[in-house]
This record gives structure tokens, sequence and C-alpha cells, in this order.
């Protein structure tokens, strides 16, 4: 969700439920453009986090701290002249605008009771945080803006502060039945351009909310819309905007295959297919989901360059794999020149000298058939000649035979390492991949890279039993699972044909039920290529009958008579164990 106006209603909500009446006991300023708020009050201590940063603004209370500069910037020199261990009196949001106005009581030099205004703007490359005296003529602001900057409004000390009005929307709180029919319903675009185009604070995804509540398409235009669905329109929208006034937030972040997609202060019905965790704070709801975000950007970023090399590698190896069958179904026809050869031998004093072709019965088929021949030659030198091109053949066969065997183990191999990636969860995971793919030749080693020694860790759920399930989320915590974690009577998973994870199910010599076998066989679906089929073909077997391959990959094994399941790979009620 867009750091909207309504996300910014739930932090003054909060803002006011916890620090009002509160001291300013530490200011600090960790960046050129973000300052760390230390608030006592009820004898509880809150860590304020203000970002202005034009990529990503914030403002939320989080237990982080974070390293400042040993000296400090002159903002933040001066926010600590004027209010440090002032007492904040209110807070406020104008309308529905990304704006926080944090209203500070202090004792200036003389003692006298002032009052200050610090003005936290969250408008994205706009976003600022400025400082004002009680009439709003600004002290000092952490960004200045000229007027070579802005036409609309200069952010410098001893100018007046305000807020500019260039998008022209109504606030919220203000729009009523005659103003949506005359200005909102009017307007030649979509249903949900329309909202957030037309009223502050309004995000395209909360627009996209409204649409969805009241059951109208949003793509569709607002203007052609019928006068029911008009009216459902307005007081879908007037409901919402109760809740806002109300109070009435329901915080929590929307995950899709485990990734989170959006967060919300209100409740998303739109994302019905999507898995939501609730929180108790938007404080919490945007501290977790800007740290998973920036997680998962973070480790794409690292794991970009080893997936290009792997993309590389298979791409070459998928090509010679398929020049290298298309070879090996050329020399299916080897037996043809073989027997060819042998009916020459046998009925070649019946061709008569330049004959072009030899009708004779094929003794293996008792069927007539027809010798192409080499009428410059004898009949014998035809034979010959059918021999020696099935020898090539035969040759080639045997050749090939082997080297797609070793292409194809190479692709296997390479995708193993490909969804070793995808199930990555730590640099420290990456590192394996690398030295694996190091090892392996796929990378040079440098020489200032040392040998990186297995420090990752598997993943560890707890099946509805009791009993201990590991799931290995790369090649050589595979290896290490099932030939150094798992003994000879603890269960062994994997998804049947398809790179995947080793799944150990600790038995502990106990009897292992139906429900725990499902949940191990869901695990190694999940963790597995063939994850987002409806359901993936699973064999499973003791640990004491699978083998390693001699010779092969770290994690290649080879069994038999093992059993399967069929099954889904939704793993949503099994317990997860966090490791720290």
């Amino acid at each position: 969700m867009a750091f909207d106006g309504i996300t910014v209603a739930a932090i003054v909500n909060e803002l006011n439920e916890k620090i009002i009446n509160g001291r300013l006991f530490k200011i600090a300023q960790p960046e050129p453009d973000e300052l760390l708020l230390t608030i006592k009050n009820n004898r509880e201590q809150y860590k304020l986090l203000v970002s202005a940063s034009a990529s990503l603004p914030l403002l939320y209370f989080t237990e982080t701290s974070k390293v400042s500069p040993l000296t400090a910037p002159a903002f933040c020199m001066l926010l600590r002249k004027h209010i440090s261990n002032g007492r904040i009196i209110s807070v406020s949001q104008p309308g529905l605008e990304r704006i926080v106005n944090f209203e500070i009581e202090h004792l200036n030099e003389m003692g006298d009771i002032c009052r200050k205004n610090l003005i936290i703007e969250l408008m994205g490359k706009h976003s600022n945080i400025i400082f004002c005296d009680d009439k709003n003529i600004i002290i000092d602001s952490i960004k200045h803006i000229s007027s070579n900057v802005s036409s609309v409004r200069e952010v410098l000390p001893g100018r007046k502060y305000f807020i500019p009005d260039t998008a022209h929307k109504i606030s919220p709180f203000e729009l009523t039945q005659e103003y949506f029919n005359e200005n909102i319903r009017t307007k030649q675009c979509s249903c949900s351009k329309a909202l957030y185009t037309s009223i502050t604070g309004f995000s395209p995804l909360i627009s996209e909310e409204i649409c969805y509540r009241s059951s109208i398409d949003s793509s569709v235009n607002i203007s052609a819309i019928s006068d029911a669905e008009a009216l459902h329109l307005f007081n879908t929208t007037a409901l919402l905007i109760d809740d806002i006034k109300n109070g009435t937030f329901k915080y929590g972040i929307y995950y899709k295959s485990k990734e989170p997609v959006e967060f919300s202060a209100l409740p998303l019905s739109s994302y019905s297919d999507a898995e939501c965790v609730t929180y108790g704070s938007i404080s919490a709801v945007l501290e977790k989901y800007y740290a998973e975000k920036n997680f998962i950007t973070r480790m794409r970023q690292r794991s970009s360059d080893l997936r290009q090399i792997i993309q590389s590698h298979l791409s070459k190896s998928y090509k010679k794999y398929d020049l290298q069958i298309k070879q090996l179904k050329d020399t299916e026809k080897r037996e043809k020149f073989k027997v060819y050869g042998e009916l020459i031998t046998a009925y070649g004093y019946q061709c008569e000298p330049g004959a072009s072709k030899l009708t004779c019965e094929n003794y293996y088929t008792n069927e007539m058939i027809d010798i192409p021949l080499d009428k410059d030659i004898s009949a014998l030198d035809n034979a010959k000649k059918y021999f020696e091109k099935y020898n090539k053949l035969k040759r080639t066969f045997e050749a090939l035979t082997d080297i797609t065997k070793t292409t194809a183990k190479e692709i296997e191999h390479l995708e193993s390492i490909q969804t070793s990636l995808d199930l990555s969860t730590s640099e420290d995971d990456l590192k394996e991949i690398k030295e694996e793919m190091v090892q392996y030749g796929y990378i040079k080693r440098k020489s200032s890279d040392k040998k990186s020694r297995f420090k990752s860790k598997p993943l560890h759920y707890i099946s509805s039993g009791g009993h201990d399930i590991y799931v290995g989320k790369n090649n050589f915590q595979n290896e290490e699972l099932t030939f150094h974690v798992a003994t000879g009577n603890d269960l062994w998973f994997h998804a049947k044909g398809v790179p995947g994870s080793h799944v150990i199910l600790k038995t502990n010599g106990d009897e292992i039920t139906d429900s725990e076998y499902e949940e191990a066989g869901r695990l190694a679906a999940h963790f597995s290529k063939g994850a987002s089929q409806g359901k993936t073909e699973v064999d499973y077997i003791e640990k004491k009958h699978v083998k390693k391959v001699n010779g092969g990959a770290p994690g290649f094994v080879i069994y038999h008579t093992n059993y399967s399941m069929l099954i889904d790979s939704n793993i949503d009620e099994i317990q997860e164990v966090i490791s720290k």
C-alpha cells in the first residue's frame, strides 16, 4: 500500500494514544534526512523514527536504535536547542493530508513557556521535516527548497509555512453526495482514478478497494455507471471515511507465496486470496513490512549474479542436450545398415554387375526388401560399405549415450542449484550455493576468497505428533541432512522427478502417524520445483535405503523400493521453528 493519508491517519491515532504529554528525551539525526526521537511518557520510553527520504518516507515507532554521527548535524543541534525536553501537547493531521504536525511546548532562554511546531511531510520526493514557530514561520528544515527548485513554495528559514493546494482535491471529511455527483461522477476517467484524483489521502489501492466493496469494475468510466451504482459507490466511500474518523483501523500485512505484497490500516476485501497477518499497531506493520521487503530485495540483488550464471550454463546445456538427442536419434538406423550388409553377403551372388538395387527376402521378417546398391562397386564391397556405416553409427551411439547421460546430470545439477536460489533465506545460504558453483567450475575462485564451511541452517518444523522435520535449502544442506543428521530409521522425503529439498522426518524410534507422513510430504512438495502444480508426487523411504551417487554432486542420491504419495504443497498448518 502507498504511504497514503489513511496510513498517516492511523499513525496519528497511535501517536495520540502513546505520546501526548510525553517529553522529548533525546533527538538524534542518524541520516541526513532522518530523525530518531526518544519520547518518555507514563513511565514508558518510545523511539519514533521519522524519515523524509525521497524514495521511502516513513514515520513509526521502533525498537531499533541507529548509530548517530559523532558530530550532530546543524538541524539536529537546532532542535536540541529549542525543544529538547519539550512536551508534546498535540499531534494532528490536516484533513487527510500526508502531513503530521507535532505541537511542542518548551521553555525558552528566559524561562517563558513557548510553543513550536515540528511538521512531518510524507510526500514522496517532496518529503520534508520542517521546524516552525507558533506563528508558522519556518525556523529551519531538514531540506531547504528554494524558488529555483520549486515555484510553488519555498521552504527556507523566515518563510511562511503553508500547505500548497496543487492537486485541488477535497478533504474526505468535507465530501458530500452533491459534490460527489457534480465533481467526481462527471470525470472522464475510470472509477478508481476518479476517487484518488479527487479526494485527499486516497491512494490507488484504497480506491480499488472501494470499487471492489461496491461491486463495481474499477476500470469502467465513472461517468458511465448508473445512478444506483453511483449512490452505492458514494455510500461505500462514506462508510470508509467514517471508519477513519472513528479510528476503526485494522492493521495487517498481506502475503502471497510467503512474500509481503501489501500492507493496510483497513481490511482489504480485494485481497481475499492473500494470507493476512494482523498486528496490534500500524508501527509494527510498517517496521515488519519494510524490513521484509528490504530483505527480499537485498537477497534478490545479491542472488541475481548467481542466477544469471546458472541460467547461462543452463541455456548452453539445454542446447547441447537437444543436439545430442538429435544426433542419437540419427543413430537409430544403424541396425538397418547391419541387416543390409548381412543380406547382401547372403544374396549378393544374385546381383547382376552394375545393378542399382538388390531385391531379396529379409530372413528376419520373411518379407521382400529392396536394398540400394552403388552400381560402380561389387556386391561384397557394398556389403562392406554398409557394415562400415553400421560400425560408425554404433560407436557414435555408444559415445553419445554416455555423453547425453552426463549432460542430463549436469542439467539436473544446475536446476537443483536454481531451485536452491529460490529457497534461500539468508546470506549464508547464498554463500553455500556460490561455494558449490565454485567447486563445480561454474565460477572461478578468487585468490582472496576462502572456502566456506557449512554455516547456514536448514528449515526446521514440528509435526503434529511432536517430531522434528528438517528441510534442506540447498545441495550442501541436503547432503548434510541425509547423511549426517538423519539416522537409519528416520524417514526421507523428496519430490519425484524434479529438483527440490531433502526432507527428513526424525522418528526417534516412534510410530509415525498418517498426518505426519502427509506433513513431511507437503514440505517436500512445497520446497520443490513442482510447488506451483496443483499436486506433486512425493517419494518417501527410510533413510537407510538412500545411497549417495558415486562421484555425484552433493545431495544427489539413489534409492529403490520406495513409497509414493500425491499431495498438495500447502504448509500453512505446519509449525515452523524459527532459529535465532
